[in-house]
């Protein structure tokens, strides 16, 4: 068995997560995974889970909180990833 890095829980069926920087996290949920490993939203501070919205490497649960953040002049955020922009 294995314990998780962010609960302390020694589960049976734990998995391991490696980033792409070298780290390396034992988990047993993915409610876990994700408290420890997703950002967090610049805006309102909610994790982020789905795509998200970067700009200038700062990075947004969605496309209004990128917008409400005024750290969008300049750039188009979209609402939708590959929504039909016409």
């Amino acid at each position: 068995m294995a314990v998780c890095v962010t609960c302390g829980n020694d589960y049976y069926l734990a998995f391991e997560v490696r980033t792409v920087g070298g780290g390396t996290y034992t988990f047993d949920s993915f409610e876990c995974a994700i408290q420890k490993l997703a950002p967090l939203c610049e805006h309102c501070g909610t994790r982020i889970v789905g795509h998200g919205a970067e700009v200038s490497g700062r990075f947004y649960c969605c496309a209004h909180c990128a917008r409400t953040a005024d750290a969008v002049a300049g750039f188009e955020v979209r609402d939708a990833v590959g929504a039909y922009p016409g």
